[in-house]
């Protein structure tokens, strides 16, 4: 006789099992950058996107956070009360694990992980992603005068620190005005609904070494709220460029930078190109220590204030934790079709050089 929890245990395992035809489809659907980009990039998942920022966009507190943090409560709460019945029914404990695997897969790729298998950005926009050294030197001699341009244009003074006057909150409902600039050049990055939140484990992020990250469950732009304020107008850009749709992460590194460049925002613009020239300068000093000292050497004292503020940051966070962190970071961006891993952030350079050669500074 077949009992509701003969169906359960069956179903439960159909579902496990499962997860073996899906990791084979998503390889195989990742193989073919072009549907991806036609049928799910620009078709499904702007719904799905749309809908959840309409969703949860409006409350003022992170749902996606507070969805992570009952999940681990529940995991915790299930091995401490069955840990008898572990030992002793090992793999069905397995399977629940492995079932649960299967669930989160599924509905991770269905709601944002496809885009770790679209079409190169480099492609979309024209442009080549190799560079010459005298190329990049140059692209960073002009990201130098345009920020010290800009520093001085809000201090008045070259030895001055830019503390940007908004509220956390403020910087939030301000980025989108610089994704609406940007939509008149390219209107497929539209961005309506906004989500962006501080997440609630700032601290635990702060400590793991990130700025931020996009929930691809509820997809709320988390922004880390102990990095130093004048991060924000760009981290909040970059977060931005995950929910419209952009998983590599040197691809939403520009976009990020295109839509805080393009802001009226004056301290938006000030955020972009500082977290771009900090790029190009670390590129830089990889290959030639000389050069980099030289080019460092040319910003305003005020700007060098602003660097030793992040650096403060992050070493006061520093934790043996954190490279365990990055590594687990580092293998989960490999395993979606990023092979640079962490070092795709770096790649942003590239993109950089190459756009600005067509669209000069």
């Amino acid at each position: 006789m077949i009992t509701f929890e003969t169906m359960k245990f069956s179903l439960k395992n159909v579902i496990a099992i499962s997860i073996i035809p899906q990791v084979i489809l998503v390889k195989w659907l990742g193989s073919n950058p072009e549907w991806i980009e036609k049928y799910y990039s620009n078709g499904i998942y702007p719904v799905i996107s749309k809908a959840f920022r309409a969703l949860f966009g409006w409350l003022p507190f992170s749902v996606g956070d507070i969805l992570y943090a009952t999940l681990i409560f529940l995991a915790i709460r299930y091995l401490v009360l069955n840990r008898k019945n572990i030992r002793h029914n090992f793999l069905s404990f397995v399977r629940d694990v492995v079932f649960v695997l299967s669930v989160a897969y599924f509905t991770f790729h269905l709601l944002w992980g496809l885009n770790y298998y679209r079409q190169p950005l480099n492609k979309h926009l024209g442009i080549e992603i190799s560079y010459t050294r005298p190329e990049l030197i140059k692209l960073t001699k002009e990201l130098i005068d345009k920020t010290n341009e800009i520093h001085f244009q809000i201090t008045s003074d070259t030895a001055q620190i830019v503390d940007i006057p908004y509220s956390k909150d403020q910087i939030f409902k301000l980025a989108k005005g610089g994704y609406q600039n940007l939509e008149k050049t390219f209107p497929e990055w539209k961005y309506k609904q906004p989500s962006v939140k501080k997440s609630l484990f700032s601290t635990g992020l702060s400590y793991m070494g990130y700025g931020g990250y996009l929930n691809p469950f509820t997809n709320e732009a988390q922004v880390n709220g102990k990095i130093p304020k004048f991060r924000y107008p760009f981290v909040s850009s970059h977060e931005i460029g995950h929910q419209i749709g952009y998983s590599a992460e040197n691809e939403t590194n520009f976009i990020g930078y295109l839509a805080a460049a393009n802001h009226e925002d004056i301290y938006f613009r000030y955020s972009a190109y500082t977290y771009m020239l900090g790029y190009c300068l670390n590129e830089i000093q990889r290959s030639d220590e000389a050069v980099f000292n030289k080019l460092h050497a040319q910003l305003n004292s005020g700007v060098l204030k602003n660097y030793q503020e992040v650096s403060d940051f992050w070493a006061a966070h520093e934790n043996l934790l954190e490279p365990v962190f990055k590594s687990v970071f580092n293998s989960f961006l490999k395993a979606n079709n990023q092979a640079d891993g962490i070092q795709s952030y770096s790649k942003v350079v590239a993109l950089l050089v190459n756009y600005h050669k067509k669209h000069p500074l």
